[in-house]
């Protein structure tokens, strides 16, 4: 029996046109669900009219002081939207970094795929500054 059959194939994402015969390039397995995954966690809540509850709210975050309290808020929402939105993994865990100077917070989400009770990790970067006010960094 193919993975693919029952952890779901569908378009990558951004979708991809393969140049040899004209066809839109497929994700199945693990890679559809971390493409499943970023996509919730980049897509505001109530984005999609025809679909209100699905996404994240992590972008109510975005230029806010992370302390404890808003990395605990920011760690329960991406728990319940993954709760609710990809019934094929249960998270263990999520874990909130911070880079040194403060301008990445990294979400870490342990998961395990409950078809074949294997365990993943999913790393989504989650910038607090606004793209242009980044800090250039020497080459």
């Amino acid at each position: 029996m193919n993975e693919s059959s029952f952890l779901g194939t569908g378009w990558s994402f951004p979708p991809v046109f393969d140049n040899a015969n004209y066809q839109l390039q497929l994700s199945s397995g693990e890679s559809n669900i971390n493409q499943s995954i970023d996509l919730l966690m980049k897509t505001p809540r109530g984005s999609r009219s025809l679909m209100p509850n699905y996404g994240c709210d992590l972008f109510r975050y975005l230029f806010c002081r992370l302390d404890a309290t808003l990395q605990e808020e920011m760690i329960q929402s991406v728990k319940t939207t993954l709760l609710n939105s990809e019934p094929r993994i249960s998270v263990e865990d999520v874990d909130i970094s911070l880079s040194e100077d403060g301008s990445i917070a990294t979400l870490s989400i342990s998961y395990k795929i409950k078809q074949t009770n294997t365990r993943h990790n999913h790393v989504f970067p989650f910038s607090l500054l606004e793209g242009t006010h980044l800090p250039v960094s020497p080459i």
